[in-house]
């Protein structure tokens, strides 16, 4: 990395809470979304929380025009609207190896 820029964005964080209810529907909407994304060669995980909220990281492949983005859902299964977060990737740290490379 060049000192006094950042890399490029290549990872998103994106959260959202589901309305009272409606987790389960929100979870199947996410579902459905992310096969369109992954069409851009991006990876995806996706977690749920027992506050009704579900969380997707989207890491899209290096050499990618920005990280990968999921629409907005209904809001009728919304409590609030998502919330986006880019990232660069910066490292691994665990079973991938202590240089995350």
């Amino acid at each position: 990395m060049t000192e006094g820029r950042r890399p490029a964005a290549d990872t998103l964080m994106w959260e959202v809470r589901a309305a009272p209810g409606a987790l389960p529907e929100l979870l199947a909407w996410v579902e459905r979304q992310l096969p369109a994304v992954l069409g851009t060669g991006a990876g995806a995980e996706l977690y749920t929380a027992a506050d009704d909220r579900i969380v997707v990281i989207l890491r899209t492949p290096a050499g990618a025009d920005g990280a990968a983005r999921l629409p907005e859902p209904p809001a009728a299964l919304l409590a609030r609207s998502a919330h986006q977060w880019p990232f660069a990737f910066h490292g691994r740290w665990g079973s991938a190896g202590a240089d995350g490379k």
